[in-house]
């Protein structure tokens, strides 16, 4: 038996764990979010090792960098790297045992590397320069904090992201301000954003769509995930 943890960005993927585990009646998992950022899911996903979870699965959104990559893809990263060149392997053990039982389920996930920024990546034409300098299919800002804690205690980790925002589009300044440090929605400061911005309502009213694909396949997806803890 596996004992997982989990790291997310925002209370919302968390969220979708506790339903996940409710549904199938299991013991409510392990989860510390992060708020997007990559020094908190560090030192979560350290926590999470030292209460005993023997490995680490980033789960939440992504955005994406390889533009043939679509809104709602499922990435089940090979491996992350970071903005300094480090490299980092999900287990390809836990990673092919998640896959097999992911596409039994009727999902399939996309490989790849996944870069972890820490800062987010909000252009399109930055998100297609990083896909051609480091080759990643997506990008998030918790997974290579994930991936630190877990080779600096010896843990295996493993990737579950899906993609909430396609490569060539920028991210409307709403949605740059939307998540607090706690991983909640910052209702107000989108408002604020949009009144000053009334041109981005309908790019923030698309990425909203987008992002509901990708939450829904994260709710397909997640009682799988929750099934290699045992």
């Amino acid at each position: 038996m596996t004992r997982l943890g989990f790291v997310t960005g925002l209370r919302a993927e968390s969220k979708i764990l506790e339903t996940a585990a409710k549904r199938a009646q299991r013991t409510a998992p392990s989860i510390v979010c992060a708020g997007a950022h990559d020094g908190r899911a560090q030192d979560g996903a350290a926590r999470l090792i030292a209460q005993g979870a023997a490995a680490i699965v980033s789960f939440g959104l992504c955005g994406g960098l390889d533009p043939n990559l679509r809104p709602g893809t499922l990435i089940l990263a090979e491996a992350v790297t970071d903005r300094d060149g480090r490299h980092f392997d999900t287990d390809p053990g836990l990673r092919s045992r998640l896959l097999g039982r992911l596409q039994a389920g009727g999902l399939t996930p996309f490989g790849g590397t996944l870069l972890g920024s820490g800062r987010a990546v909000t252009s399109g034409a930055e998100k297609i320069r990083l896909h051609g300098a480091v080759g990643a299919a997506a990008v998030d800002m918790e997974s290579h904090g994930v991936a630190l804690a877990a080779a600096k205690a010896g843990v295996p980790f493993l990737v579950v992201r899906a993609l909430a925002d396609p490569a060539a589009r920028d991210l409307p300044q709403a949605a740059q301000v939307a998540t607090d440090p706690d991983g909640g929605v910052r209702y107000g400061a989108i408002m604020g954003a949009l009144l000053s911005r009334p041109w981005e309502i309908a790019a923030m009213i698309r990425l909203g769509a987008e992002a509901r694909q990708a939450f829904a396949v994260l709710e397909r997806a997640a009682e799988t995930v929750l099934v290699i803890e045992g």
